[in-house]
C-alpha cells in the first residue's frame, strides 16, 4: 500500500505597489509572474513557496491594504526581468477579493496581529504569515466563513 503525506498549506503576504500591478490588473491578467523582487529574504521566501500556497495580496505606498487571495500556481524560477544576480519568481493566480479592504491601521491596531511580519518588518515585499494570521486578516476583510480558508 503507497502512503502519501500532503505537505500543509503555506500562507504569504505579497505587497504591490496598486500603480505598478493591482488586484485588477491581477485578475484582468488571469495570472503572473511574481518578478522584479530584489531582496534576499523575499527571494529566499519566494524559494520557499509551494503549488497551492495561500497568498494575500496587499496593496502598499497608496492603499496600504490587503485586497485579495492569490494561489501560488508554480513554484519559484530564475526572474527572466533580473540583468544580473540569482532572483526568481513565482507564478501567482486570483483566487478571490476580500469583500472589504484591511487597512494597515486596523491590521496595526489589532491586538491578534501584533507580531505580523508586516508591522514588524514593514519594508519587507514577501514574508510568511501563521495560518491563524491568515484566517484572521480574512475574518476582518468580511471572508470569515471560507471553509478552505486553511485546508
Amino acid at each position: 500500500m503507497l502512503y502519501t503525506c500532503a505537505m500543509p498549506r503555506g500562507y504569504w503576504l505579497m505587497k504591490s505597489e496598486p500603480d505598478a500591478f493591482s488586484w485588477s490588473d491581477l485578475v484582468r491578467d488571469g495570472s503572473t509572474l511574481w518578478d522584479g523582487v530584489r531582496n534576499y529574504q523575499a527571494r529566499n521566501h519566494l524559494r520557499s513557496m509551494r503549488a497551492g500556497d495561500h497568498a494575500l495580496l496587499y496593496h502598499s505606498i497608496s492603499d496600504k491594504a490587503v485586497v485579495g487571495i492569490m494561489e501560488v500556481r508554480a513554484e519559484a524560477q530564475p526572474d527572466p526581468t533580473a540583468l544580473s544576480g540569482d532572483w526568481s519568481v513565482v507564478t501567482v493566480v486570483p483566487l478571490r477579493p476580500l469583500k472589504a479592504p484591511v487597512t494597515l491601521a486596523s491590521l496595526k491596531s489589532d491586538p491578534a496581529l501584533a507580531d505580523l511580519p508586516l508591522i514588524r518588518q514593514n519594508r519587507l515585499s514577501v514574508m510568511p504569515l501563521t495560518p491563524d494570521h491568515y484566517r484572521h486578516i480574512l475574518s476582518l476583510g468580511g471572508l470569515g466563513d471560507m471553509r478552505d480558508a486553511t485546508d
